[in-house]
């Protein structure tokens, strides 16, 4: 589905009743290996760049040229909340938001097992899901 100037199935999945399935599984955090890694670490600031990713894509329509940047108001928010074992529950919000965007299948229920269980794995299969529709921007004028 292209929308926008960009696609939001860059690897034309089958889309169901219910919606398509993620273009890159929960475990296939190799395929961004940095982003991996990062939010193994410090998982406020790879929240906070998909965040700004997605705002930017839903209100101007074109890729963040800062591609999320390096910190912002929802990175520190999102710290402060980690810091108190918190931090996945602003992650559920923008999971939803995310497979809403691409109507991914999935729930609430799905979005907090994935947040809570596995953040790192679950913030880089987000950012890989942004890549593809950003990058099928490139050659558009």
């Amino acid at each position: 589905m292209t929308v926008g100037g960009g696609n939001r199935n860059a690897k034309n999945l089958p889309v169901e009743a219910d919606g398509r399935e993620w273009s890159n599984g929960l475990f296939d955090c190799g395929g961004d290996c940095a982003t991996f890694i990062i939010s193994c670490f410090v998982p406020c600031i790879t929240f906070g760049q998909i965040k700004k990713r997605v705002d930017h894509l839903n209100t101007k329509g074109y890729p963040d040229p800062e591609h999320g940047g390096f910190c912002s108001s929802d990175c520190a928010i999102h710290g402060c909340l980690t810091l108190c074992g918190c931090g996945w529950i602003m992650q559920m919000g923008n999971r939803s938001n995310i497979r809403g965007r691409y109507n991914i299948k999935g729930g609430g229920c799905s979005d907090c097992l994935s947040a809570f269980c596995c953040t790192p794995c679950e913030l880089a299969q987000e950012a890989q899901e942004l890549s593809l529709e950003e990058n099928s921007f490139q050659g558009k004028a």
